[in-house]
């Protein structure tokens, strides 16, 4: 038989990782007033673990700028959030460049999020996979063949913690899939994915703890062992717990390649590099 290769791959959420960097690090330029601090910081994260995971090979995500799917379900999807400082834009370009210069894939998709091309790469590759991303969003993807290093940066230095199955459990009392039943119930004001009005965390995990997921809670609606405040916010939010579900739910058929070998890296550019 055929030995089968299984290939390690770094799967990296670009402007998750620039953005921890560039909030982390103190404006930096360059003697013509080029701003360097994110990327500085991104690689620096980058080199980090290249050196502790040995991929066979990385791939960088990003966001593109147009609306995605979850704008188009529900127009008040991340609307809160301030758009980009021109200092942290005008690196983006050269942050891919170098990257590319290094071999590796950089990939966008219209419509989806870095998160979704992840997301696709991580369930359909087949490969061991270690998601780098500042947002928690990506540990609902975590099983036997995912793990997320959670990266941020600590007094100037990339500090990063690994989430595996084992963790999540540890930290949140449920398996990772069930952290989008969790977000379901209590919003997340960062993405401005509604959720339940009233229900903060705590709730919601001992919730999902006890009954499972969304819809066997709202199956079991009049059994619940709760509070009639609780049961009358659960009641009333009821079509908003779906659609937040939805919203936080990350996508795992974006149209990319799903072949593991198909993001093996190119030669690295030495020139281009230095």
């Amino acid at each position: 038989e055929k030995a089968v290769i299984i290939i390690k791959l770094l799967l990296i959420d670009g402007n998750s990782i620039i953005n921890r960097a560039f909030y982390g690090i103190k404006l930096l330029t360059t003697k013509d007033g080029k701003y360097t601090n994110g990327i500085f910081g991104f690689l620096n994260i980058l080199l980090s673990l290249l050196d502790s995971i040995k991929p066979d090979a990385v791939v960088a995500a990003f966001d593109l700028k147009g609306p995605t799917f979850r704008h188009e379900m529900y127009e008040g999807y991340k609307a809160q959030r301030k758009g980009m400082p021109d200092e942290l834009a005008q690196q983006l370009p050269v942050l891919k460049d170098l990257l590319r210069a290094f071999g590796y894939k950089v990939i966008e998709k219209e419509g989806y999020e870095a998160d979704d091309i992840i997301g696709t790469l991580s369930d359909k590759s087949g490969a061991e996979c270690y998601i780098a991303t500042g947002d928690r969003d990506s540990l609902q993807l975590v099983n036997d063949r995912v793990k997320v290093i959670l990266a941020s940066t600590k007094a100037g230095s990339p500090v990063s913690t690994v989430y595996d199955e084992a963790k999540i459990l540890e930290e949140y009392s449920v398996s990772p899939e069930r952290l989008i039943d969790i977000k379901a119930l209590m919003g997340d004001s960062s993405d401005n994915i509604p959720g339940v009005a009233g229900i903060g965390q705590k709730t919601a995990c001992s919730l999902v703890a006890k009954y499972g997921s969304l819809e066997e809670i709202y199956d079991k609606i009049e059994e619940l062992e709760v509070s009639p405040s609780v049961k009358t916010k659960l009641k009333e939010g009821r079509d908003s717990a779906f659609l937040s579900y939805k919203l936080g739910t990350i996508e795992k058929a974006v149209p990319i390649s799903h072949k593991a070998e198909d993001y093996l890296p190119d030669k690295r550019d030495e020139t281009r590099l230095a």
